[in-house]
């Protein structure tokens, strides 16, 4: 059955076209909002809840974008959300304490070849949270800093800035020792 021939069918309330593409996309879905929230259970329940939402709203779904960028973008909310509803609230920047570095090497994001991914996943989960959600937006989710400041309803002016202080901490981070240690 095509992508648009299921969509067709959950907009009438199709339990089994729901069923089908829920299967399709809920472990993916699953490992966007476990990159934002760390533990299993919300991530599940994060997932559950854009889903739901999802279902409810898919007559707004215009299908400019593909389906699955259409629902990661819902579970993305969802997970900040739900980060929010948590107390861990985003601390903005003040427009005036903002310096935009915008160079020629900004989008090099080079790190020795003795670093590995859980390493740069480890750096990344120590970030402050102001740093971490555009980093994570920007280099794992892959959104632009206009989708970035949408999300987060900060300025693409602070997204540019908070990724480029996220990215030089991170490199901080990442910075390997003469001994071979980071620490």
């Amino acid at each position: 059955m095509f992508q648009a021939d299921i969509i067709e069918q959950c907009k009438q309330n199709n339990r089994k076209a729901q069923l089908q593409l829920y299967n399709q996309y809920c472990d993916g879905m699953y490992i966007v909002a476990k990159r934002f929230l760390k533990d299993a259970s919300d991530a599940e329940d994060v997932v559950q809840e854009a889903f739901i939402k999802a279902f409810s709203k898919l007559h707004q779904y215009k299908a400019e974008v593909t389906f699955g960028a259409w629902l990661k973008r819902i579970v993305v909310n969802k997970s900040i959300d739900f980060l929010k509803a948590k107390k861990q609230q985003l601390v903005e920047l003040e427009e005036v304490h903002l310096k935009v570095v915008d160079t020629v090497n900004d989008d090099k994001w080079l790190v020795d070849d003795a670093i590995t991914l859980c390493d740069v996943k480890q750096a990344i989960s120590n970030l402050p949270d102001k740093y971490q959600y555009v980093v994570m937006l920007y280099l794992i989710e892959g959104y632009d800093h206009q989708e970035i400041s949408e999300i987060l309803n900060i300025s693409e002016v602070a997204s540019r800035t908070q990724l480029s202080r996220g990215k030089a901490k991170l490199q901080e981070l990442l910075t390997l020792k003469q001994d071979g240690t980071r620490y």
